[in-house]
């Protein structure tokens, strides 16, 4: 059975509110948004500079709703090992259950 990712075109969401909102921000975006697929670390990214981290609470309630994909996962943990932190320190950083990161290295790594 094939299955069709219907994805959100998030160029354009993006395009569509810097454009609106902040117009005057458009260049600090361009290579952001001028990526062929945002992974969705990039629209995390993307999102905290346009509207700031308000607090850690609402941070990691919006990490904690993100899915990642096999790509954004590779990156994260390619990320913990150049920068050599262990689980708890990355997890952190990215606003993730240590748990979480020790079952991707054993899903992906292994």
């Amino acid at each position: 059975m094939n299955t069709i990712k219907n994805r959100p075109n998030y160029q354009k969401i993006y395009h569509d509110m810097i454009m609106k909102k902040f117009p005057d921000q458009m260049d600090n975006f361009k290579t952001l948004l001028g990526q062929e697929n945002l992974s969705t670390l990039t629209i995390l990214k993307i999102n905290d500079k346009l509207f700031g981290m308000k607090n850690r609470e609402s941070y990691l309630q919006n990490t904690k709703l993100a899915s990642y994909t096999k790509s954004d996962i590779l990156q994260m943990l390619d990320y913990q090992r150049k920068n050599q932190l262990n689980n708890t320190q990355l997890a952190n950083h990215f606003g993730l259950s240590r748990n979480t990161v020790g079952k991707w290295k054993k899903r992906f790594l292994i």
